[in-house]
């Protein structure tokens, strides 16, 4: 990979932090397997496996869990350098850390979780032996946790659950489910809602494929009929699930303008567009559109990077996320699309005939141009999701009047 398909740095860090991005570029360089980065670098379909593997290096060499406490199995890395760690572990085409365990349930399992929850599930989060999904979203009430309607009765030594869960993402390769749920129908929506620990293999559990636009199986959608979970898998009282998912989704949303894939995609338009201008097909008239589109895109995310620098600076140094986290949010699902859209036409006519099988080949069998360009056509498409997932960009804009432009 060249230094220009790498992807700019276009935010430069302050001096005490460069020492750390040259050691985490070191680490991945030494440590990702050539074969995976390949996978990475032509946007392949990646497997579980190749998720697994990556985490168990970083996780032999003590990087898996940074941002949890020492005392947990953590380094104590602060936000900004998890966030270096996350650009250039992309920029280095290394394989997304799946969050639901290592960055969602856990840290809700050490700061709420009692010594035997955390005894039971931190090690195989830390291994990676176990897999976990997030029951949040539901049929009519995605972005609206508050409305949610699966339903959680006492029987005893167990709540019996009964409900269904949308937009699952990886439900289909996950051990277990952190799950919200509603225990209490006769008190304020927020104040009726528990935080739940499901084992996947229960009986009375469904998992249904969902393909996405891009062709791709990502997510599914769980149902969950009769489902005995035991009231020792629910984490905090009863009726704090609400607090317990504002948490869950704060540390979330300060990684969710997501910039390393960014600057790596980036990186990859700049080659296509050097090879655009140079085609004899190119005329000066059109070269001068390209320049200018490329600019205005390579100014949006250095904004978006000095944006989210800001921000990561202030919440480091103990200012709460807030409504900042939603801007983050609506401007990198903004600029991903714009990126995607750009990139498409800069490949041309190959772009327009993806398949999605084409994904899963091997990194190292010949490829002809379509096949090259259809991982661009698939980021293209999966980057409509991005206004939808993590809460979406319209509910992101209530929360930005609610708290920034409401007087």
């Amino acid at each position: 990979m060249t230094k220009e398909e790498r992807g700019p740095l276009l935010v430069e860090d302050p001096p005490e932090l460069r020492p750390w991005r040259d050691e985490v570029r070191r680490f991945v360089r030494q440590h990702l397997p050539r074969d995976l980065a390949r996978k990475v670098a032509l946007g392949l379909k990646l497997q579980k496996a190749d998720y697994v593997t990556w985490q168990k290096i970083l996780y032999a060499n003590g990087w898996f869990a940074g941002a949890w406490p020492k005392e947990f199995g953590g380094q104590g890395w602060d936000l900004r350098k998890q966030l270096i760690f996350s650009q250039e572990s992309a920029l280095e085409c290394a394989p997304m850390v799946i969050p639901y365990g290592i960055n969602m349930v856990g840290p809700v399992l050490y700061t709420f979780g009692n010594q035997h929850q955390q005894a039971a599930h931190l090690p195989g989060i830390l291994s990676s032996e176990v897999w976990w999904c997030q029951g949040y979203s539901e049929p009519g009430s995605g972005s609206d946790l508050a409305s949610l309607k699966t339903t959680a009765v006492r029987d005893g030594d167990y709540y019996v659950v009964n409900g269904g869960k949308m937009w699952t993402t990886e439900a289909h390769w996950a051990d277990k489910m952190h799950c919200l749920v509603r225990t209490d129908r006769d008190t304020k929506p927020q104040q009726g809602i528990s935080f739940l620990l499901i084992d996947m293999t229960t009986p009375g559990i469904t998992v249904t494929p969902i393909v996405t636009i891009d062709g791709i199986h990502h997510t599914n959608q769980v149902f969950l009929d009769n489902v005995r979970v035991p009231v020792e898998n629910r984490v905090g009282s009863e009726g704090q699930g609400w607090t317990i998912a504002k948490f869950l989704l704060s540390n979330e949303r300060t990684s969710i303008a997501d910039t390393g894939p960014k600057l790596r995609l980036l990186g990859h338009m700049q080659s296509l567009y050097s090879a655009r201008c140079r085609s004899d097909r190119t005329t000066p008239a059109q070269r001068t559109v390209l320049a200018m589109k490329m600019a205005d895109l390579e100014v949006q995310l250095m904004t978006l990077c000095a944006l989210e620098r800001r921000y990561v600076d202030a919440w480091a140094a103990g200012q709460r996320p807030g409504a900042e986290a939603s801007l983050l949010k609506i401007r990198g699902t903004e600029i991903l699309q714009s990126l995607t859209e750009f990139a498409l036409e800069l490949e041309g006519s190959s772009g327009s005939a993806h398949d999605p099988k084409d994904l899963y080949r091997s990194p190292d069998a010949p490829a002809n141009p379509a096949q090259l360009a259809g991982s661009i056509a698939h980021e293209y498409l999966y980057a409509r999701c991005w206004s939808i997932f993590g809460g979406t960009n319209e509910i992101q804009r209530n929360i930005i009047a609610r708290q920034i432009l409401t007087p």
